[in-house]
């Protein structure tokens, strides 16, 4: 979809005050509304002024826009960013208005029922309008933690940066930034959603700030295949181990446990500890996958070993 420069739109800089955007916006209303005005494209021209203006009112959206830059063309092609929204701005409502309202000093109503542009959307969604000169409610905060699955296991903490839109006394918006320290229960899950209460953005006035949502991403392990709450490890055993039984250690992510192997076990066949894997109710399991290693025939002695047992077991493993 196209790029929509809302500064252009109303014939701003990026830097106007909030002043300077609600008149331009009026004087431009008085010659497009299209009750009034003559121009062929009237209609038009006030949906895109009114979408601009939107934004460009609210200091959260327009924060939130800034972010895109200042170099994008007319007529290129936009695609938000990856995880756009994700503490941005995210809260549009849809345009309502009085049935007739004409143009005028307070002009501000849209089309009755009208969706904005699909770029707005992109950008902000769609949701329910909120009555006009209401007491903006704080926004959450949404940020995506990696951890290790070691701190998955025994919890951890994390500071994060977060940003917020703040107005300027000369009426302009600048982002704020605050660092919260963060704790993260043990036992989180891939992709579980972890909320703070009252750590996202502030509220203006005396409402309620908004929560802290964590979306908890666990990084691949070298050693653990995680499952949601199960991990499996393969675990390398010698062939008298796994034809004769016998104890053995092996990790966990709590410290290494002793376990016992079964006579006759086979390659691939795993083993469960139970409540072994991540906590939680109930808490995950760790199963053990065996993996027969033989030593090799590199010496003599070896060669000798594995002739005796070709002459006295007759094994043949394709038989079954």
């Amino acid at each position: 979809m196209e790029f929509r420069d809302y500064y252009k739109v109303l014939g701003l800089e990026r830097s106007a005050t909030a002043d300077q955007i609600k008149t331009a916006y009026r004087r431009l209303a008085r010659k497009y509304h299209p009750d009034v005005s003559k121009e062929k494209d009237a209609e038009a021209r006030f949906k895109e002024m009114q979408e601009a203006y939107e934004v460009l009112k609210d200091p959260q959206k327009r924060a939130a826009y800034n972010e895109l830059g200042s170099d994008w063309k007319s007529g290129q092609q936009f695609r938000p960013p990856p995880g756009w929204g994700d503490g941005h701005a995210g809260h549009a409502p849809r345009g309502r208005a009085r049935a007739g309202a004409r143009a005028g000093p307070h002009a501000e109503a849209a089309f009755a029922d009208e969706r904005y542009s699909d770029f707005f959307s992109s950008l902000f969604g769609e949701e329910r309008g909120y009555a006009a000169g209401a007491a903006r409610a704080a926004r959450d905060h949404h940020a995506r933690v990696e951890l290790d699955l070691e701190e998955a296991f025994r919890g951890t903490t994390r500071t994060l940066e977060l940003r917020h839109p703040q107005l300027k006394p000369d009426g302009s918006v600048e982002l704020k930034s605050r660092t919260v320290r963060v704790s993260i229960p043990a036992g989180v899950a891939e992709g579980q959603l972890v909320r703070l209460a009252g750590q996202g953005e502030p509220a203006a006035g005396q409402g309620a700030a908004g929560d802290l949502y964590l979306e908890i991403h666990i990084q691949p392990h070298a050693q653990y295949q995680l499952d949601g709450r199960d991990v499996t490890v393969s675990f390398a055993i010698a062939p008298w181990e796994a034809a004769l039984g016998g104890a053995v250690t092996v990790p966990t992510l709590a410290g290494a446990v002793e376990m016992q192997i079964p006579a006759g076990a086979q390659s691939g066949q795993k083993l469960r500890l139970r409540g072994r894997g991540l906590p939680g109710q109930p808490p995950g399991d760790e199963y053990v996958q065996l993996k027969v290693i033989l030593p090799p025939a590199d010496t003599p002695q070896a060669k000798a070993l594995y002739e005796e047992m070709r002459a006295k077991l007759n094994f043949n493993p394709r038989a079954t």
